[in-house]
């Protein structure tokens, strides 16, 4: 795994370089990245939102941060920073940090293989900032994001004109992966992806759909129409049932593997295939679905059954429920229109950062979270660790 380099958050900001010509330099740098840090931990969105914060706290700030000018930074000055920075490097030194977070929290969405080993399951998936698309400036960003915590360890921006498939590559690249499973949709089921995790010492589970329809139908065919003889099925096939029942409905989730197939697919490191349907009742009405997918992994038959597999597809939904759902939701990305410069990527790297802070502090409800903060200046700077920093 990645080395950890940072404890608080403050001291991974430090370190992002200061784009500024020297000349006209009012404030320093890291006061502005942590003035901008402590108003989204308080619940302020935008950077007009970010300098009322300011301005209606410039006496405690002043005094905690051992600022000695009466003001401090308006309106433009934060805009024109948020447009300037660093992204590559703003990027770099939060997943740094967040690779921190996630060593404190050693247990959270892991899974333990038949053979006693245990594996980090991780997501990727994208998203697009439609705030900023409503502007005419699109920007689609693919995370990686650790299962269970919801600590984001990475984040890149998809590029103009090209789609999530060239950018996973990118935002995997010098990863050790050891001990990992990367979880991924249909989307991101290609061969080149599969290879990569493999080279880079970890595992994969992803999602099969008609855009490889080659694989799919067989998938489909295998546990339709089975080939093995009885004798054979204990070897070649596993299935069990997961019953569920929660929020008006009752589930009942059927997982069935195999590696029967791992000798005739071309696909990098295959070694089983699987399908997960879903019988969904709603209670109040009665009404009932179904839902098939299929997956394919290249966890070994002695490491992974229909439990491990289960696990991990469950697992790959904290990339939507605990991150990218909050960050529509709660910390309203989507209704945030800010598209100039860099700004709309680094307010998404930000919230980020304090969603994962927030997390490591034990909040299970963001709301209260930034309630919570907002309601004291020291608080939200004891979050991001500014105390007793001197800017």
């Amino acid at each position: 795994m990645d080395t950890a380099q940072y404890s608080t958050l403050l001291e991974a900001l430090t370190d992002v370089p200061d784009p500024r010509k020297a000349r006209g330099q009012r404030y320093a740098w890291v006061l502005l990245l942590t003035l901008m840090s402590a108003a989204l931990a308080s619940g302020h969105r935008t950077a007009h939102a970010m300098a009322d914060w300011v301005r209606l706290h410039t006496a405690e700030l002043r005094e905690a941060l051992h600022v000695s000018r009466e003001r401090l930074a308006s309106e433009a000055t934060l805009r024109r920073a948020l447009r300037v920075i660093d992204l590559s490097q703003l990027e770099h030194r939060l997943a740094q940090f967040s690779v921190r977070l996630a060593v404190e929290t050693p247990s959270a969405g892991t899974v333990q293989t038949l053979t006693g080993e245990t594996l980090q399951g991780q997501a990727v998936d994208g998203k697009a900032l439609r705030g900023a698309r409503a502007h005419g400036a699109a920007l689609h960003l693919v995370s990686l994001v650790r299962h269970g915590s919801g600590v984001v360890l990475a984040e890149t921006a998809v590029a103009e004109k090209s789609n999530e498939i060239t950018a996973v590559p990118r935002l995997l690249a010098g990863r050790d992966l050891s001990g990992t499973v990367t979880t991924m949709d249909a989307m991101h089921t290609q061969t080149t992806t599969a290879q990569q995790i493999l080279d880079q010492g970890g595992h994969y589970v992803m999602v099969v759909k008609e855009n490889q329809p080659a694989l799919y139908h067989a998938i489909h065919l295998l546990f339709d129409q089975p080939p093995w003889r009885e004798q054979e099925r204990a070897a070649e096939y596993q299935v069990k049932r997961f019953p569920d029942k929660g929020h008006g409905r009752q589930e009942v989730r059927t997982v069935e593997c195999s590696p029967s197939l791992s000798g005739y697919l071309d696909w990098p490191g295959i070694s089983l295939v699987f399908r997960r349907h879903c019988e969904r009742r709603i209670v109040k009405t009665g009404q009932v679905s179904h839902e098939t997918t299929c997956g394919i992994t290249s966890l070994r038959p002695e490491q992974a059954g229909p439990v491990q597999l289960e696990t991990l597809c469950r697992g790959h939904w904290t990339i939507e429920n605990r991150v990218h759902h909050v960050r529509d939701v709660t910390m309203g990305e989507d209704a945030n229109q800010t598209h100039v410069g860099h700004a709309p990527h680094a307010l998404a790297a930000f919230r980020n950062a304090i969603l994962s802070l927030f997390r490591r502090h034990g909040w299970t409800n963001i709301a209260a979270a930034f309630r919570h903060y907002g309601a004291s200046v020291l608080r939200a700077l004891e979050l991001i660790g500014a105390l007793p920093a001197r800017l």
